[in-house]
């Protein structure tokens, strides 16, 4: 299996791992459909987090784990990334995205209540279809920022000085915090394939409105890449 197919399936397991875990306890452990018990905000943002962390040390070895288009663009940014690596790892990204999603599709279809149009299927949106009642501006504005944060704490575990071994855990807690801030504005995207993935299975509003988390949380994670190329000395990158 050359270089590049090992990363793409790498990308796309890792990003399973994220979808399943995310948006799959935002579905299937919040109430509604299934039942008063719900592990809230907190459950959810603790459940991406993990699903991060755990990702992360799957297959960090094989691809780096960027499980995340704006992530890929950033370290593109920042040089960690070759521009002929990028279709293999955005390719292995939504395919990893789309199938997780259809597997929660799959699972929460098996009980008698549910429908992904009426749930939302964790996804992303604004207006009315934000769990706030946030508008637009402010839901660009959100993902542009939390993105460009979380990609600089991404790209900063790659420099010289830190201690190995905390990488995951770093970028783990570091997702959990953006979630924590931000699933009342939009439910969180800061991820373009996480987005479209929920979207597709939702089939209605969320595929009117997929655009804003397909754009703006990559060009956060490029304003990431190029606030850390700006504050990082060369020797630490």
């Amino acid at each position: 299996m050359s270089h590049s197919t090992r990363i793409a399936v790498a990308e796309a397991i890792g990003t399973l791992i994220l979808v399943v875990g995310g948006p799959g306890t935002a579905i299937l452990a919040t109430g509604g459909f299934f039942g008063p018990g719900s592990v809230g905000v907190l459950g959810v943002a603790l459940a991406f987090g993990l699903a991060m962390l755990t990702a992360f040390y799957a297959v960090n070895a094989i691809s780096g784990c960027h499980i995340n288009p704006a992530v890929t663009a950033g370290l593109w940014i920042t040089g960690k990334v070759q521009a002929q690596q990028i279709p293999w790892y955005l390719g292995g990204q939504f395919v990893g995205g789309v199938i997780g999603a259809g597997i929660i599709w799959v699972i929460a279809h098996s009980h008698a209540h549910f429908s992904a149009k009426g749930s939302g299927f964790a996804s992303n949106g604004y207006g009315s279809h934000s769990p706030g009642g946030f508008k637009l501006p402010a839901v660009i504005l959100t993902e542009i920022v939390f993105s460009a944060l979380f990609v600089f704490v991404v790209a900063s575990t790659c420099r010289k000085s830190l201690a190995p071994g905390f990488n995951g855990l770093t970028i783990g807690l570091m997702l959990t915090l953006v979630h924590l801030v931000t699933i009342p504005i939009d439910n969180t995207s800061v991820n373009p394939a996480r987005s479209l993935a929920t979207a597709i299975f939702q089939h209605g509003w969320a595929l009117k409105q997929v655009w804003v988390f397909l754009i703006f949380p990559t060009v956060g994670g490029i304003l990431g890449g190029v606030l850390w190329n700006f504050l990082v000395q060369p020797e630490d990158k």
